[in-house]
């Protein structure tokens, strides 16, 4: 018989969970793994609250396993190293991202790229080879592989750097492969939400052009003045689209809901690409006229590997960016979630898990 999540391993934890598609959040007893000798035990400061949270909790994707703990954007201390662990030390301050566990052993994992391995074993709503299921941040520790743990650079803030460990690296990770760095590039970032708004600070950071892509015409001032954009573009506004057309090396398109393509491939030049990265729950419509008169590209990507994701931080740290984010306690986090469907964050909730959880 299955044991019950609190008796599963040695370890007590305590978090919030959802338990069916209402993806309402409650207190939650469980348990961690005993800390092995390749593992680091943390303890969790702060956590972002990722779109992929709000999806996972309502079995939106359809793939939730029930009860589930989210939480992929965690910063915290380590408690505890293993014997063999060398990267590591106690007292230290590191993040945990989207993934925990991969096979090593594979073409992706050996090229640093474990966020392809065919058998990633994600933060949340996976299962370790033992067949126990994987918690994530919304909790008060966890235990972790060394290789899935980064490095925290000092000068860069928890609150502020915990988003940049999905945020962060699902923008700078296409940015890099995709050849998004070259200096005085005009790049278009669709959707300004907890992508977006760290999309254009990667974007300016590398010397681009940048224009952000928008529904929604009250986003310009910040976009502009706050964010660093060089201009604003509202979809709904025929002339400027107009105007706008061919005018764009590159497009990095974060909207997380289903929406025309055929609009932002419009105003890519030739050769242009358009990288989506927002996971909308249905397919979009993909027209193929533009891609051909244009040999135009439309790519994916997903997050990074551990190595690229370290080189991430390290940037953002050196860069000065952070995500513009709203601390909240974990018992917010139900009026969190509503108010994320609704978009209405400026740009990520991060919960202060160490002042809001019975330590």
């Amino acid at each position: 018989m299955a044991k019950s999540p609190d008796q599963e391993h040695p370890r007590k934890a305590f978090g919030w969970a959802a338990r069916d598609k209402s993806g309402l959040l409650s207190p939650f007893h469980f348990s961690r793994r005993e800390n092995g000798d390749e593992d680091v035990t943390i303890k969790i400061l702060f956590c972002g609250v990722c779109h992929s949270d709000l999806h996972t909790a309502k079995n939106e994707w359809g793939f939730t396993n029930y009860p589930v703990v989210p939480g992929h954007e965690m910063v915290g201390t380590v408690m505890k190293v293993g014997s063999h662990v060398k990267k590591f030390k106690v007292g230290e301050r590191v993040g945990v991202g989207v993934i925990v566990g991969s096979c090593k052993k594979c073409e992706s994992c050996q090229q640093d790229l474990e966020n392809y391995c065919p058998q990633t074993i994600f933060t949340y709503n996976s299962y370790y080879t033992d067949g126990t299921k994987t918690y994530g941040g919304y909790s008060d520790m966890i235990v972790v592989d060394e290789r899935y743990v980064l490095r925290f650079p000092d000068n860069l803030p928890s609150e502020g750097g915990a988003p940049l460990l999905c945020a962060g690296i699902t923008v700078y990770s296409p940015m890099k492969y995709y050849g998004m760095t070259e200096p005085g590039k005009h790049l278009g970032v669709a959707g300004l939400g907890g992508l977006g708004h760290v999309a254009v600070k990667m974007g300016k950071a590398f010397g681009l052009k940048v224009t952000v892509i928008s529904s929604s015409p009250k986003k310009e001032a910040e976009a502009i003045e706050r964010l660093g954009a060089d201009s604003f573009l509202v979809t709904s506004e025929p002339a400027k689209m107009k105007a706008a057309l061919g005018t764009m090396d590159f497009i990095i398109d974060t909207v997380s809901a289903v929406h025309p393509l055929f609009p932002l491939l419009g105003l890519l030049k030739l050769n242009g690409k358009l990288v989506t990265v927002g996971l909308p729950d249905k397919p979009l419509e993909l027209p193929i006229f533009p891609l051909v008169l244009g040999r135009k590209l439309v790519g994916g990507s997903d997050i990074g590997g551990m190595k690229e994701t370290q080189e991430m931080l390290d940037f953002c740290a050196k860069h000065g960016i952070t995500a513009d984010v709203e601390v909240i306690r974990m018992d917010y986090i139900t009026t969190a979630m509503e108010r994320l469907a609704k978009s209405d964050v400026r740009y990520r909730f991060v919960i202060d898990v160490a002042n809001s959880l019975p330590q």
